[in-house]
């Protein structure tokens, strides 16, 4: 069985609660941290919502990178790393068991 961590990093500044940058920046970055620690990697963009500690209503853009098989204290090391080059607060991150299968089909000519 393997493990699939996701960790979702918002792109929302700490201080000024927007985000600061072109997403394609943060892309950059993300791909940037991934390839440094040489891990295999995936990400998609998404928008959610959450509530602040004091009640505060905030919404953003986040980006989801997905790793597999990735060891548990280099996620972390990746997750702490996104956290402070995005100036994020925390960021989340979440692992499950998952089945892995590559699938191959010879295409005949």
């Amino acid at each position: 069985m393997s493990t699939q961590s996701t960790i979702y990093v918002g792109l929302n500044d700490a201080d000024t609660k927007v985000q600061k940058f072109d997403t394609e920046k943060y892309i950059s970055v993300l791909r940037n941290v991934c390839h440094n620690y040489n891990v295999a990697f995936s990400f998609h963009m998404i928008n959610g919502g959450y509530f602040h500690d004091d009640g505060r209503y905030t919404e953003e853009n986040t980006l989801v990178l997905i790793l597999i098989d990735v060891p548990e204290n280099t996620v972390r090391e990746i997750a702490k790393d996104l956290c402070a080059f995005f100036h994020q607060e925390s960021v989340m991150v979440t692992a499950a068991p998952c089945s892995v299968e590559f699938v191959r089909e010879n295409v005949e000519e």
